[in-house]
């Protein structure tokens, strides 16, 4: 099993990361605060106003470190990478496949499955933890109905019909997320989902969260010799990696809102750390930003025992172990994709 690398993640303003040797050396006015070896790095992420330097670009392509360039408050906008690494003929696979309505309807609906069922269980846990909370009935009642859902997705669905039935069950998820919030319910009040700009603290949280594991996500699939780009739920377009976007799904839950609910429910993150900008959105302040990072770090090094392989891993090894079984299924080594069911 592939082993558990580090990525840095860069918010400083006006940091200037450099070669030096086989390290990345971290400037910030003219002084050197950090060295951080190459071979310990599976990527880099800057977000706002930071510099690299041509030669380290070249030497984080010669090793396959991804480099990402994130806005100051997270949104992505750039990633580089070095030259397409894998089999062609698994590409090729990947695009015949997408092309192919039955096959990537059966590739979506897992997917969708492992999703729903992920969410499910963050309702489910939560009824076991609080049975007698408040929100306890409603909690109750949308994890029926998304067992409901479940039982429904028969197989042999469209892949549009699948879509509809994933924006269903997420819109019933997210009704009954606010429950799932249990501190400083003032600052951290749920509606409902928004994404392109967060209104509210928990979306720009949520949002936050999610560009990292696209991060993970994207650079996952790359390893394995997969295009991020070419998907199977998601439909193609232009700058958007729609694999990765199909992948994170079932992924979401697990690793994502069960953090965020985690940092507002322990008061890891408050209200101060949030700030709404003139156009309405709302961002995470440095301190914040930073906090978060730090505790996504912790959480990829936590471990489970996977599902399918039956073995304890890290926790932040599940994107790469999902897309080596994805690969593995366009191989045709294994019948069918064994998406990642959260026990």
């Amino acid at each position: 099993m592939r082993q558990l690398l580090n990525t840095l993640f860069v918010t400083t303003q006006d940091a200037y990361l450099a070669r030096d040797g086989e390290t990345v050396l971290v400037r910030v006015e003219q002084e050197n605060r950090l060295r951080v070896p190459i071979h310990t790095l599976e990527g880099i992420v800057c977000f706002g106003h930071v510099l690299c330097s041509p030669p380290l670009l070249g030497l984080c392509a010669e090793r396959n470190v991804a480099v990402s360039f994130l806005s100051l408050h997270g949104r992505f906008m750039a990633r580089l990478q070095g030259p397409v690494r894998g089999n062609v003929l698994l590409r090729r696979q990947q695009y015949w496949i997408a092309d192919a309505p039955a096959a990537s309807s059966g590739i979506a609906r897992a997917m969708v499955l492992a999703k729903v069922a992920n969410s499910r269980t963050v309702l489910m846990r939560a009824l076991r933890e609080r049975p007698d909370g408040d929100g306890a009935e409603a909690l109750d009642g949308v994890a029926t109905e998304l067992c409901r859902l479940l039982n429904s997705l028969e197989v042999g669905r469209e892949v549009a019909s699948i879509r509809g039935f994933e924006g269903d069950a997420a819109r019933l998820y997210f009704s009954a997320f606010n429950h799932l919030i249990t501190a400083n319910k003032d600052a951290f009040y749920f509606r409902e989902r928004s994404r392109r700009p967060p209104l509210d603290n928990v979306n720009a949280l949520l949002s936050f969260l999610y560009t990292l594991l696209a991060h993970d996500v994207s650079a996952a699939l790359e390893t394995v010799g997969l295009d991020p780009a070419v998907g199977y739920l998601h439909e193609d377009r232009p700058g958007r990696p729609g694999l990765a976007l199909d992948l994170m799904e079932e992924l979401r839950p697990f690793l994502a809102d069960r953090l965020a609910l985690s940092l507002i429910n322990r008061r890891q993150v408050e209200s101060g750390g949030f700030q709404r900008t003139a156009s309405g959105a709302v961002t995470m302040t440095d301190d914040t930003r930073k906090d978060v990072l730090v505790a996504w770090q912790k959480r990829k090094t936590e471990e489970l025992t996977h599902p399918f392989l039956e073995e304890r891993m890290a926790i932040g090894l599940l994107p790469y172990t999902q897309a080596l079984l994805l690969a593995r299924h366009l191989r045709g080594d294994l019948d069918a994709y064994p998406a990642f069911f959260w026990r």
